[in-house]
């Protein structure tokens, strides 16, 4: 299992503001550091594992941040709605579009994802997977 994933950043207020626009509507609480940002999901009562925390953080060896050739962060969102709303509302917070919300021929038929760069560079995912909604053949 996943502990923990980190993306590195120059710029800790314009990324504060680029999570801060999704994370939250996901369940992510934030702790602000002098180490940067950490967001985690609340450990559910009766829960035995804790789901993975997400850091946005300044890099160790002091030079600048760049993101990883390949390299994605996928949250999972509670709806097809959710997915859009939150890449509108990532996007007004200084991302960049990298794929419009939607279905994907490549992956299953319920599998709706919007594709996003925070201002760093770091490629992120939004998707839903609910077989409870329209899928890509409904």
């Amino acid at each position: 299992m996943i502990a923990y994933v980190t993306v590195g950043v120059d710029d800790i207020a314009r990324a504060k503001r680029f999570y801060s626009a999704f994370l939250p509507a996901l369940d992510y609480g934030l702790e602000e550091g002098p180490e940067g940002l950490s967001y985690a999901l609340p450990i559910q009562p009766g829960q035995s594992v804790a789901p993975p925390d997400f850091y946005v953080k300044p890099t160790f060896d002091g030079r600048p941040a760049s993101a990883g050739n390949g390299t994605m962060v996928a949250f999972q969102a509670r709806s097809q709605k959710q997915v859009r709303d939150l890449h509108a509302a990532a996007l007004a917070a200084g991302g960049s579009d990298e794929g419009q919300p939607g279905f994907r021929d490549a992956y299953g038929p319920q599998f709706y994802v919007g594709y996003l760069r925070d201002p760093q560079g770091n490629k992120i995912a939004l998707f839903s997977n609910d077989p409870n909604e329209p899928g890509r053949d409904g």
